[in-house]
């Protein structure tokens, strides 16, 4: 491990994994990963290993920069303990009607801008003469 990449995960908290999420990830057992790559990990209630919680601690350690709008649907009820299963244990097929998850885009550079947009790289459409501006003299 290069001087570089110690440093990055020590004051970087939107590359993956931190320090101290190696550190928990010690104790902490592998419950599955999404088809995005993203891993998750839980440390189970055990007064003698873990008496400052009193539920399982759950955490996520991202394939790519640290975006919560990239965990699935399904990770995310287990996640915050909506549900106990975990999507990697349970037979879950989609509906025909749902479409694949997406994370935000925005920011990025194929985010949606609508056409009026000064983002856009469409042309913005003519003024249609229907306007006119209120003025403090009138």
């Amino acid at each position: 491990m290069s001087l570089m990449s110690i440093l990055t995960d020590i004051f970087t908290w939107w590359n993956g994994s931190t320090i101290g999420t190696r550190v928990a990830l010690k104790g902490g057992e592998f419950v599955g990963e999404d088809e995005f790559g993203n891993r998750y990990y839980r440390l189970p209630n055990d007064p003698k290993k873990n008496a400052a919680f009193s539920t399982e601690r759950r955490w996520v350690v991202y394939a790519g920069y640290a975006e919560a709008s990239a965990i699935p649907s399904g990770w995310h009820g287990w996640m915050h303990h909506t549900v106990n299963v975990p999507p990697a244990n349970e037979n879950y097929s989609a509906r025909e009607w749902e479409k694949p998850h997406r994370d935000n885009r925005t920011g990025k550079a194929d985010a949606y801008r609508p056409k009026g947009s000064a983002l856009s790289l469409r042309q913005r459409p003519a003024a249609t003469g229907d306007y006119q501006a209120w003025s403090p003299d009138d």
